[in-house]
């Protein structure tokens, strides 16, 4: 743990995607800040080793493996926390995969695939904690967006959809949620230098590359803390995104013009599938 004031202390965090990338670096903010985390994926040797590692510098951990696209997971996730430690004070739906590639040359599969992932799998976990804030009487919940679901760029039409959709969810949220104690809080970070890019070439057969700024994952995590001690309905990690998203609204054909830079264009990779957990 830090030497300075505990922000987080007797809190208890869950964070799904927790075994790499963003969700690994907010657990280890989360718990040097004082939290307690519950971590989440579907890769447990991972969750195993990042759990001993964050108990080893004295902070507090538990691995709870599982699948966000597994509706009773997320519900034995929540389960676990409260049982282990009387209550869950937030919930990170951070669990997501990505996909660069033309709408009509999208198949039905990955479709499938991106919306139980990314939008099924946020709507699972953020319910399952939900049910159990509003016993408490309070809670927050946190979903890990893109700045590509409030200005979609070229290659992204159907991830951007799904981070769309979990924007339009958690906004939604807080109009439900306005008074209760409970906070909804969505997280747009721009391209994030973690293993997600590697991720889409392992599960899709083909790597990305493109222009555009980078965050590391630490600059999202601290900022995704930041937002547990103080929250606020938006986090823009690269602040300079929101200009993006006003621009969208305010000027949709300049905004066309500007993302036309940042479009993402496939390359060849040979890999194995599978699925990433961030």
């Amino acid at each position: 743990m830090n030497g300075h004031m505990a922000r987080l202390s007797s809190r208890v965090i869950a964070i799904t995607g927790a075994s790499a990338g963003i969700g690994a670096a907010t657990a280890r903010a989360a718990a040097a800040d004082g939290a307690t985390v519950v971590l989440s994926a579907r890769r447990g040797d991972r969750l195993d080793a990042l759990a001993a590692d964050i108990v080893r510098s004295g902070g507090h951990a538990l691995a709870v493996p599982g699948d966000v696209t597994r509706r009773e997971d997320m519900d034995a996730l929540v389960t676990r926390a409260v049982d282990a430690f009387g209550r869950l004070d937030a919930m990170i739906c951070n669990a997501g995969i990505g996909y660069h590639g033309a709408l009509d040359e999208t198949s039905d599969d990955v479709m499938r695939r991106l919306v139980e992932v990314n939008l099924m799998g946020t709507l699972y976990a953020a319910r399952a904690a939900l049910v159990q804030m509003r016993r408490q009487g309070a809670g927050h919940l946190i979903a890990v967006s893109s700045i590509a679901g409030r200005r979609g760029v070229g290659g992204s039409s159907v991830y951007g959809a799904t981070k769309a959709a979990q924007i339009a969810c958690f906004e939604a949220l807080r109009a439900d949620l306005a008074g209760t104690g409970i906070h909804a809080s969505i997280v747009l970070p721009v391209s994030t230098v973690t293993e997600f890019h590697d991720a889409i070439a392992r599960d899709f057969g083909h790597a990305v590359e493109g222009a555009g700024p980078r965050q590391s994952a630490d600059v999202v995590a601290r900022r995704i803390v930041d937002c547990l001690v103080h929250p606020r309905p938006e986090v823009y990690p690269y602040r300079p995104a929101w200009l993006l998203s006003a621009m969208s609204v305010l000027a949709p054909s300049v905004a066309d013009r500007v993302v036309q830079r940042f479009t993402r264009h496939r390359k060849p990779h040979h890999a194995t599938t599978g699925r990433s957990d961030t």
